[in-house]
């Protein structure tokens, strides 16, 4: 199946999307310019990619922007989470029904997957999300209420979790 992909650049950064006929398959956290997207989609996929698919992604594209905006948006796109676990599914799943502007718990998550003893192993899950925002992982914190991981680094999950209490 065919990838398309495509960057846009946004008020926090530059955000690519990548997806089949099925749905998005990744997506990237802001970053600094075009050039750092098309590094991460290279190193993920083969090297010869067109990155011309912008109309494909129309709908994501306008999310995405009114999300950086300050604007709360409900990502009801197709995802395609083909070749990942039914425990990272079900995680990803779970953390896509935190609501806009709310925080919940790696523990929290483990219990609503019905397995209450696993917050570590939902951490790690959360760590591989593909495609961030759209499962919104920086949604999800310790039950202590620290921050702590995040791929994009706790600066940027803090900015995200500010930007949706509507404080830029």
């Amino acid at each position: 199946m065919a990838i398309k992909y495509t960057t846009f650049e946004t008020k926090m950064g530059w955000i690519g999307i990548a997806g089949t006929e099925k749905g998005i398959i990744r997506t990237t956290l802001p970053l600094p310019n075009k050039e750092s997207v098309l590094k991460v989609f290279i190193e993920l996929h083969e090297p010869d990619i067109d990155f011309s698919a912008i109309s494909y992604f129309s709908d994501a594209v306008d999310m995405f922007t009114r999300y950086f905006n300050g604007q709360k948006v409900n990502f009801s796109l197709p995802i395609d989470f083909s070749g990942y676990t039914d425990f990272q599914i079900a995680v990803w799943e779970i953390t896509k029904t935190i609501p806009y502007g709310e925080l919940r718990s790696y523990k929290w998550v483990a219990q609503s997957i019905g397995n209450p003893k696993s917050a570590r192993a939902v951490g790690h899950a959360l760590a591989l999300n593909p495609i961030p925002i759209i499962v919104p992982c920086h949604r999800v914190i310790a039950s202590d209420g620290d921050l702590r991981g995040f791929s994009g680094g706790l600066e940027l999950k803090e900015r995200l979790i500010q930007l949706e209490k509507g404080i830029k």
